[in-house]
């Protein structure tokens, strides 16, 4: 042990000892000198604000992360120097006078994250703020955010010791941002570690569950993953190709994430079981492949051409999957060593040393998505900003054409309106119509790939306030989302408060609401006046659905509220499954009652009958208020169970101009919303084409129902439909 950690406590020498060999076997891997770099921890050792074992701890624990993708002199210095940086929030911090000015300005640009300190990220806005300050840095510097990168890996270690709250929010804002942004700039040796830490916070048993089934058939797997290699080393030597064969481990959250996507048991999973061959040129990679195919069984459906078509991220390799003799299934990549070294470290295989370094073109085209990703925002709207970076970072995308035969890719769901948003906003705002491969769409359907997109518009711009209504589904992102709720935003506020007001009278009268429940939702809203709120309906930043919801849910999320931690109901008997819990008794036979048929989602309240168990009410029914206010003693509290659902009868009406094939209409909509009609009466008036029918219904929930109101108005000839009591 050197002379100046002698003084160090126990738990802060076990890691300077720690980074000191670190920093030796970096001298050994390097070649170069590093006196300079044990100064540099001893300065951060002795300094007074940070005699922490947490500090030493996280410098550690981030050059680990860094040593796999062999970072620059540049980046070390300034990584064990961050806690310096980062202890002087307040005041201009005081770095090592050896201290680079090539340093201290990426450590100046790491203190201006402010998602470093030792507040983590509650809310989306403060989410937002910490992505766009990430991107601002990367697009500034990529080297930034590779330390920020493996410092919230070190953040990930160091939440282990906190409580469970700290640990959860920093495993989310991990999962929302961190991951998703090593995963687009094709760090994988960063992905996989912050994917794995941050799951094991989120879900701590299916983490340990599938940790010890890994462990458990490894043995098993290796001794037949090392026979399959062997075969396939043997086919490339008799073939004249020089490969590297290896295993893959395959990470706990991957497995996850492909057990939920395929509905599979950690058994049936065959790619837990894979390899991976290197070899120098695409046109081997090929080779192989048929190799592959030859000796071994292809397993329909499970080849990947990344090579062709590379990923989002400029992944490419090939994939496939084969069936032994002895009948299991083995994952089988195949890449060049190039190809291996940018999977493996993405923009940290082009590290630019300095300004007017060679061009790289890949580093250019992922921090130049990035780029434009900060551009497109709007001020302030952190939503549409964080659903972009999701859209942009999934791997779920579709690719359509425009009529001209371009490319354009959008987010897995994006509708005609997203597409038309994407080409021009103006074009957005002007769409009346799609057409899609020749054929007129609703503006509601879902692209898919290879569609070929024309957009249909008219002279003046006029946007729709239900293209804001997310049930609706005109709009898929939050990109077109924003543009239109910009629109409206600019509209005048008489206007807006006259079309909020309209909006949400037809939603409270279509739902059967009482409007002057409107006052206790308000603040939930930041609205302190009525007007105020339909001001903001009006304007696109609320809708009236959710308004209702707010109001249809009021009593029961405060009877739930009331309920405490501590109190267990037991679930009901009946036909109504487990959708019923009632307080104080023991299981009962219950029904739902026909006067006001609620569903979940409603404010309900039950009442012992004289032999027919307890009946459940909707709170404002008036046959449940009269029998309230003459027996108090025969009303229970009850509430909606969180498990599985049955469906609720509701009674609907609908009002429309008679024509031929409207109950057909009706019913295809039924059908496609999953609904089922257990009853139907029709009525023609006597002096006009009008016609009112009503339906009795089966529905799961008041979001349902809500939804199912939406769509029948949008049915031609259709003038209402509501809800009745």
């Amino acid at each position: 042990m050197t002379d100046w950690t002698e003084g160090l406590e126990a738990g802060n020498a076990r890691f300077t000892q720690l980074i000191l060999r670190w920093i030796d076997n970096y001298a050994q891997r390097t070649g170069k000198s590093v006196g300079h770099l044990q100064h540099l921890l001893q300065v951060l050792a002795e300094s007074p604000g940070t005699k922490s074992e947490q500090a030493l701890s996280s410098v550690w624990h981030a050059l680990s992360a860094l040593s796999r993708i062999k970072p620059e002199r540049a980046v070390v210095e300034a990584t064990i120097l961050l806690p310096l940086a980062l202890e002087s929030q307040d005041a201009e911090p005081q770095f090592p006078t050896e201290c680079s000015k090539e340093v201290a300005g990426l450590l100046e640009q790491l203190r201006t994250l402010t998602f470093f300190g030792r507040t983590y990220l509650p809310d989306d806005q403060a989410r937002a703020e910490g992505l766009r300050q990430l991107l601002m840095a990367l697009v500034a510097d990529v080297r930034v955010v590779l330390i920020a990168l493996a410092w919230q890996i070190a953040r990930l270690h160091a939440a282990r010791d906190a409580d469970e709250a700290t640990r959860r929010e920093v495993a989310r804002e991990t999962q929302l941002i961190h991951a998703p942004l090593a995963n687009r700039l094709g760090i994988w040796q960063f992905k996989w570690e912050l994917e794995d830490l941050s799951f094991r916070y989120l879900e701590p048993e299916t983490y340990q569950r599938i940790s010890r089934l890994v462990a458990e058939k490894r043995s098993d797997r290796q001794a037949f993953i090392e026979q399959f290699m062997n075969r396939l080393r043997q086919l490339l030597v008799d073939s004249d190709i020089d490969g590297d064969v290896s295993g893959r481990a395959k990470h706990i959250y991957s497995i996850w994430r492909k057990m939920q996507r395929k509905g599979l048991d950690f058994h049936e999973l065959f790619d837990v079981r894979a390899v991976r061959v290197l070899v120098d040129t695409v046109e081997q990679c090929y080779t192989v492949l048929g190799l592959v195919h030859t000796r071994w069984h292809p397993v329909p459906g499970e080849f990947d051409d990344y090579i062709t078509n590379p990923k989002s991220n400029l992944y490419q390799s090939l994939h496939t999957a084969v069936r032994t003799d002895s009948g299991r299934v083995v994952e089988v990549q195949i890449r060049t060593h190039e190809m291996h070294r940018h999977a493996e470290l993405g923009v940290a295989a082009h590290w630019r040393y300095k300004e007017g370094g060679p061009r790289d073109d890949a580093l250019e085209k992922r921090i130049g998505a990035m780029r434009q990703l900060l551009e497109a925002q709007e001020e302030g709207d952190d939503e549409a900003l964080l659903e972009s970076f999701s859209n942009l970072t999934t791997e779920d995308r579709v690719y359509v054409l425009t009529p001209k035969g371009e490319v354009r890719d959008l987010a897995a769901g994006a509708t005609p309106l997203d597409f038309a948003y994407l080409i021009h906003t103006e074009v957005g705002h002007r769409c009346r119509g799609a057409r899609v491969n020749g054929r007129i769409v609703p503006l509601t359907y879902q692209l898919r790939n290879g569609d070929r997109v024309e957009i249909l518009t008219t002279r003046e711009p006029r946007p729709s306030r239900d293209w804001l209504v997310p049930r609706l589904g005109y709009i898929g992102t939050a990109r077109a989302r924003a543009k239109v709720r910009q629109w409206f935003r600019q509209a005048n506020q008489e206007e807006n408060l006259a079309a909020g007001r309209q909006a949400i009278e037809a939603e409270f009268r279509r739902l059967d609401l009482d409007q002057e429940e409107i006052r206790k939702v308000m603040e939930k809203f930041n609205a302190t006046r009525v007007e105020d709120l339909f001001v903001s309906v009006g304007a696109g930043d609320v809708t009236a659905t959710q308004v209702a919801q707010a109001v249809e849910r009021l009593h029961a999320r405060e009877q739930k509220e009331s309920e405490g931690i501590a109190l267990q109901r037991r679930p009901v008997e009946s036909d109504g499954g487990d959708d019923v819990r009632i307080e104080g008794v023991g299981s009962l036979m219950h029904h739902m009652a026909r006067c006001c048929q609620p569903v979940p989602g409603d404010p309900i309240a039950g009442y012992i009958t004289r032999g027919r168990g307890v009946s459940i009410h909707r709170r404002d029914c008036r046959q449940f208020l009269n029998l309230q206010g003459s027996q108090p003693e025969r009303v229970l509290d009850v509430q909606w169970a969180s498990g599985p659902r049955s469906r609720y009868a509701s009674r609907i009406a609908i009002n429309a101009w008679d024509r031929r094939e409207l109950i057909k209409d009706i019913g295809t909509l039924l059908a496609s919303e999953k609904v089922n009609v257990t009853g139907m009466n029709a009525r023609h008036a006597d002096s006009s084409d009008e016609v009112e029918i009503e339906l009795t219904v089966q529905v799961e929930d008041f979001d349902q129902l809500a939804t199912l109101l939406n769509r029948l108005q949008t049915i031609p000839s259709v003038t209402d439909a509501r809800r009745l009591r």
